[in-house]
């Protein structure tokens, strides 16, 4: 528990409809992000993590993507997993929900034996990704029309 809020992998039904609540209020209903873009097939196999206060409200959420899944993220490498769909509701914003959903993230990373962690960070976030240790490569790319550039992060 930190701050009145835990951080945890999601488990069972309920915690996976949690985590598409959180991205559901930001990416769909705040940035505008169409709802068939914004859930996708890697949704089953993904790692999802949760952010919940005491009383059961969900504030944050994200995945990892590892394996197969991965690799048409990471340049084909096995052993980078990506982090993606990262999300903090805005009544949260500002508790370091968002950097300890990214710890969460790097731990089931490192537990599955990755080396590295991918990630495609929203050019307003690029600050925040870089406090975590995070590196930008590559050109801006629009991703759901919003511009982004991949980062990377060796664990």
């Amino acid at each position: 528990m930190t701050s009145g809020y835990a951080v945890r992998e999601a488990a069972g039904e309920e915690d996976r409809e949690r985590c598409f609540a959180v991205r559901r209020e930001v990416f769909v209903e705040e940035q505008g992000v169409p709802r068939e873009l914004e859930y996708d097939a890697y949704d089953a196999t993904a790692v999802h993590v949760l952010a919940v206060r005491e009383d059961g409200l969900p504030l944050g959420t994200g995945r990892l993507l590892h394996g197969a899944d991965a690799t048409g993220k990471t340049g084909a490498d096995a052993s980078v997993g990506s982090l993606g769909r990262l999300a903090v509701s805005r009544a949260a914003r500002g508790l370091g929900v968002g950097a300890a959903l990214v710890r969460a993230i790097e731990d089931a990373a490192r537990g599955r034996g990755l080396a590295a962690v991918d990630l495609h960070a929203q050019t307003h976030a690029l600050g925040f990704y870089e406090r975590l240790g995070y590196v930008a490569y590559g050109g801006e790319f629009p991703d759901a029309g919003i511009p982004h550039r991949a980062m990377r992060k060796a664990l």
